[in-house]
C-alpha cells in the first residue's frame, strides 16, 4: 500500500476533542502515520505520498456497530432465511451484507450471532483482502436455553458441562467473545417471553467465568429487568438491548442502572433505522416509557454504544445512521452521538486501535461531507472509506 495523505476542513481525532481545523491524516499501508494540520503534514510529505484533497469535508474514525447478524437478512422471517439457505448461499448473502456495511462508513462490526461460525471465516477473507467489509469481532453461536431464543443456532445447553462444552467450541471455530441469550426474544415467540430468565444467576456467572478463562467477555441479551440485574452481578462485559421489561410493562431499575455505571459495563440498546415505526408500533405511553428508561440511564452515568441489530425485521445494513439519530431525537448531543459510534464501542469491544484517529491507530476512518459534530446527517454524505488502510467505494 502507497503512502497517502487526506487532507479536510477538519479532523476529528475523538468526538470529545477539539477538531484540528484544515487538518489532514497521513495514512501509511494498515496504520496512521500522523495527525495533525494540513500546512504542516503536506510540508513533510514527499512526493511519492498519494493527496487526497476533500474541501468542505471531515475526516473522523470508521463507526462502529456494536449489534449485527450478519446471517440475518432483515426480512419478516430472517429465521426461515437463515435455516433454508445453504451454506455457500449464506455466506455469500452475508459478503453482501458486510460490504454494503462498510459502504456506508462502518468500519468494523461486532457479529452476534451467525450459523457454522461463518463470520470467522467472513473475517478471515476481510482480513486477507479477498473479501471487501468492516473488521469483525465474532461471537459464533450464541448460549441459550433449550428451546430458547435463537436456538436455531444450535447453542442450547442445559447444564454446566454442556456450557463448557459449547464455550469451548466457539472457542475453537474463533470467537472474538461470547453472547448468551439470557432472556427470551422476539424472534422465538415459543420459547421463554422477553422479561423471563433462560438461565438461573449461578449459570450466567458460570458463563461468565468460563469465557474469562479463554480471555473473553461475554454479551449478553437481556430485556427483561431482573435478568439484567443478574447480568450485571455475573458481570457481563456489554449488555444487549437493555429494555427493563416486566410482565406488566416497562420498569427501569435505578439500582441496576447505577451498577452497570460503577463497574463499567456497556449498554448496546440496539435501536435500528426504522425506530420511529417501533415507537408508533408500541403506542404512545409504552414508546415513552422506553425513551424515559435510555435517558434515565445516562442520568445514572451508564455508556451506550451504537448497535443496530441489523438482521432483524426492519434493521437493515444500510441505515446505520438512523440508529444514531434516535439519540439525538431524545436529546443527546452529536458528541455524545459520535462517542457512541466511535470511541465508547472501541473500549467497550476492547480494541486499542480503533474508534479514534492518532499515530499507530489502525487506518479506519470516514471522509464525510459537512461537520458530524454539528449535523449528524454529514455521516449520510461519505465520500471515502478507508478500512484497515484499505480504501474502498462509499455508497
Amino acid at each position: 500500500m502507497t503512502k497517502v495523505l487526506i487532507t479536510a476542513d477538519r479532523v476529528i481525532t475523538k468526538p470529545a476533542d477539539p477538531a484540528i481545523e484544515d487538518g489532514a491524516v497521513l495514512v501509511d499501508g494498515e496504520a496512521i502515520l500522523a495527525v495533525g494540520s494540513a500546512a504542516e503534514l503536506d510540508a513533510v510529505a514527499d512526493a511519492s505520498v498519494t493527496r487526497l484533497r476533500c474541501p468542505g469535508a471531515t475526516v473522523m474514525p470508521g463507526l462502529i456497530d456494536g449489534h449485527v447478524h450478519l446471517a440475518f437478512d432483515a426480512s419478516e422471517d430472517p429465521v426461515r432465511a437463515v435455516a433454508q439457505a445453504s451454506r455457500d448461499e449464506l455466506a455469500g448473502a452475508m459478503r453482501a451484507r458486510a460490504e454494503r456495511m462498510l459502504a456506508t462508513g462502518v468500519t468494523t462490526v461486532r457479529d452476534l450471532g451467525d450459523r457454522d461460525a461463518l463470520t470467522v471465516e467472513l473475517r478471515t477473507a476481510i482480513a486477507s483482502g479477498a473479501a471487501v467489509g468492516p473488521r469483525i469481532l465474532a461471537a459464533t453461536t450464541p448460549l441459550t436455553s433449550r428451546g430458547g431464543h435463537c436456538g436455531f443456532l444450535g447453542g442450547e445447553v442445559a447444564t454446566d458441562d454442556e456450557v463448557r462444552s459449547q464455550i469451548a467450541r466457539n472457542v475453537a471455530a474463533g470467537a472474538d467473545l461470547i453472547k448468551v441469550m439470557a432472556s427470551g426474544g422476539a424472534l422465538t415467540p415459543t420459547g421463554p417471553r422477553m422479561w423471563e430468565r433462560q438461565f438461573p444467576p449461578d449459570r450466567l456467572k458460570l458463563i461468565v467465568d468460563e469465557a474469562a478463562r479463554y480471555g473473553l467477555g461475554v454479551a449478553a441479551h437481556a430485556h427483561g429487568t431482573d435478568v439484567i440485574a443478574d447480568c450485571v452481578a455475573a458481570g457481563v462485559r456489554t449488555v444487549e438491548h437493555c429494555s427493563w421489561r416486566t410482565v406488566d410493562g416497562i420498569s427501569h431499575d435505578p439500582r441496576t442502572s447505577r451498577a452497570i455505571a460503577e463497574k463499567g459495563i456497556f449498554v448496546c440498546r440496539c435501536i435500528s433505522g426504522d425506530w420511529k415505526s417501533f415507537l408508533g408500533r408500541l403506542g404512545e405511553e409504552r414508546a415513552k416509557a422506553m425513551t424515559e428508561t435510555v435517558l434515565r440511564m445516562r442520568e445514572d452515568g451508564v455508556r451506550f454504544l451504537a448497535g443496530t441489530d441489523a438482521g432483524v425485521p426492519g434493521a437493515r445494513f444500510d441505515d446505520y445512521v438512523g440508529t444514531l439519530e434516535f439519540f439525538a431525537g431524545v436529546g443527546f448531543s452529536p458528541r455524545e452521538v459520535l462517542e457512541m459510534a466511535t470511541v465508547n464501542p472501541a473500549e467497550a469491544l476492547g480494541s486499542r486501535s480503533t474508534g479514534a484517529l492518532g499515530p499507530g491507530m489502525s487506518a479506519d476512518l470516514i471522509v464525510t461531507d459537512g461537520n458530524p459534530l454539528t449535523d449528524l446527517g454529514a455521516l449520510r454524505k461519505i465520500r471515502h472509506v478507508f478500512a484497515a488502510g484499505r480504501r474502498s467505494a462509499a455508497s
